[in-house]
């Protein structure tokens, strides 16, 4: 009967571990989702409702709480780029493409402008972010199988106009509106693949 409680307090105590390390997860997604671009590690404990010594004793420095962060929404955000019609003609495919993206770039503008923001921090980041470029760009070449018959100055304006950063430029920086951003961006690609 002993050894079952203890069995039961390990399990207990691991469940509540996990838990934890999932509250610390979450808050610091919530944090950055809200604006905090950069969440403090005592910001984010205090949102978990832990104190910050369980928070180093789940994740032993920042960079490694990022990854875990990264790991546990790798597969949703990744999600909300792929599927699609990707059937029709080029103009139908780049605006829906264009579309997809938009929804894409709204939903995680926080996220992606946190993690560019500390870039020059974590090798970690610049890892897992260099990764995601690699599979927009891919992503994009199914959208248009076109472009990769492209010369490569063309493939890679065609890579910058469809960015994070461009989408963010014409929203944050330049203040238009979603559609006109959307716009823009199609005109521009449907115009470097016509004349390519």
């Amino acid at each position: 009967m002993a050894n079952n409680n203890a069995v039961v307090s390990v399990d207990g105590r691991r469940q509540r571990g996990e838990r934890t390390r999932l509250a610390i997860i979450e808050a610091a997604l919530s944090l950055q989702e809200e604006g905090v671009l950069v969440p403090t590690a005592q910001q984010i404990s205090d949102r978990a409702g832990v104190l910050i010594r369980s928070f180093f004793r789940h994740f032993e420095d920042m960079e490694t709480l990022f990854k875990a962060v990264d790991d546990h929404l790798r597969d949703s955000y990744e999600a909300l780029f792929l599927g699609g019609d990707r059937e029709g003609s080029m103009e139908e495919r780049v605006s829906r493409a264009i579309e997809r993206r938009s929804d894409a770039f709204e939903r995680l503008k926080n996220l992606m402008l946190g993690t560019k923001a500390q870039l020059w921090r974590y090798e970690m980041l610049r890892s897992n972010y260099a990764r995601s470029q690699r599979g927009l760009r891919k992503d994009l070449e199914q959208w248009l199988p076109e472009i990769s018959n492209l010369p490569e100055s063309s493939r890679e304006s065609i890579d910058a106009i469809a960015s994070f950063e461009m989408w963010h430029r014409l929203r944050a920086e330049q203040g238009l509106t979603r559609a006109d951003s959307a716009a823009i961006i199609q005109s521009l690609l449907l115009g470097l693949i016509a004349r390519a």
